[in-house]
């Protein structure tokens, strides 16, 4: 007989797409309106939830036993719920190990874990094979990835640690170790000319990139990226959702950008 949780909110898109690769998707039965993976999601299933919202009325109408949601950031969602005899998780993973536990973890609490074990794995060959990719480059670019523009907000850790499994070298690797976004503010935007980093990386969260604006930024014309062109974006839907989509869709990309670079940009003066 099945076990776990039989009605569960997805507050963020990760359990979503989890729980869909594990082939656990009847038990959904609402998800955040962000959740754009996989597609079929958005047709299946009630949108009840922003990030740092929801429709706590009509959760309820759903009649949960279990709703999952991450950080922090949703700890009012989730209060709410626990106050209306809802069981909630709420994860916390910030890192490229962290997105491969939690869908242990996930699969483990919905009685799924031999699948969500065969899935982590999966994930975990994929990763390998790009970090073998990423090592056999002729070189390896300074990269500075960018996660929100005013104020300017570097990486988070698991978005730097896939930038050194793609093949680059991550130029704050001290400010992704904040966990929260506040703590990964630049004080002074001047430093990333000081850093010179060869590649300019942009994900701003809930809008698009223009690399047109960061390239006139004051002094930014020093910056090999910019002198180069070499400002790309990187959707935010595969890079910083701590889920698999990061470690798939979002890790190809970098590495696709970082390999071009990598075998046809001129030699460092």
């Amino acid at each position: 007989m099945s076990q776990g949780p039989r009605r569960i909110v997805s507050l963020t898109e990760e359990p979503t797409e989890v729980l869909y690769a594990l082939g656990e998707q009847d038990r959904i039965v609402g998800i955040s309106g962000f959740t754009v993976r996989p597609p079929r999601a958005r047709k299946e299933k009630p949108k009840v939830s922003a990030f740092t919202s929801a429709k706590i009325d009509r959760i309820l109408a759903l009649r949960p036993d279990f709703a999952i949601g991450f950080s922090d950031i949703q700890a009012d969602i989730a209060r709410e719920l626990i106050r209306s005899g809802v069981e909630v998780w709420i994860s916390n993973h910030r890192s490229v190990d962290g997105i491969l536990a939690y869908v242990r973890r996930l699969g483990a609490l919905v009685g799924a874990g031999a699948k969500a074990e065969a899935y982590a794995r999966e994930l975990e060959a994929h990763i390998e094979a790009v970090r073998a990719k990423g090592a056999a480059l002729p070189r390896h670019p300074r990269v500075y990835f960018e996660e929100w523009d005013e104020p300017c907000i570097s990486g988070i850790r698991w978005v730097a640690e896939l930038i050194r499994i793609a093949g680059g070298e991550d130029v704050f690797p001290e400010l992704a170790e904040g966990p929260l976004a506040k703590d990964r503010i630049l004080a002074d935007p001047a430093e990333v000319v000081a850093r010179q980093p060869d590649l300019i990386l942009g994900s701003w969260c809930g809008k698009k990139f223009q690399p047109e604006k960061v390239a006139t930024r004051p002094g930014w014309n020093t910056i090999p990226a910019v002198r180069d062109g070499e400002l790309h974006e990187i959707k935010s839907s595969i890079i910083l959702q701590p889920g698999p989509a990061a470690l798939t869709d979002g890790l190809d990309a970098l590495h696709a950008i970082i390999a071009r670079w990598a075998r046809s940009a001129p030699p460092r003066g």
